[in-house]
């Protein structure tokens, strides 16, 4: 079994700024990629990054390139999600995400095995 616990979340202004964080306990094993995905209100969930945990292997949405950093500390067993230039569309619920088989669906939810409980971050404009 694994825990997934995020932090971070708030309210900023457009352009702010906000780091995540996920911190994973429980069973010991090798993970093989974290996630973050968003929902907001009304839409389905969407993937946001992800991070291979061992290599660093990292891969975003569109939408969020260029503006926002995934990585990883493996010795605290936590994944950060960095969010610069902040817009009021990344308003949502932000969910961690691990994978722990090594799928090749990093960008999908059912490429996931265990998730958060979510924390809120909210842009206003």
């Amino acid at each position: 079994q694994v825990q997934l616990e995020e932090s971070g979340g708030g309210l900023v202004q457009a352009g702010g700024s906000l780091r995540l964080s996920c911190a994973a306990s429980g069973r010991t094993f090798t993970r093989y990629n974290m996630g973050w995905f968003r929902q907001a209100p009304g839409k389905e969930r969407e993937f946001v990054a992800a991070i291979r945990w061992n290599g660093g292997i990292t891969r975003y949405a569109d939408s969020v390139k260029g503006r926002f950093t995934i990585s990883s500390d493996t010795a605290k067993n936590t994944v950060y999600l960095q969010m610069n230039s902040l817009k009021p569309e990344d308003t949502a619920v932000y969910y961690c995400a691990a994978d722990i088989i090594g799928r090749l669906r990093v960008t999908l939810r059912d490429g996931y095995d265990y998730w958060g409980q979510g924390t809120q971050v909210t842009v206003s404009s």
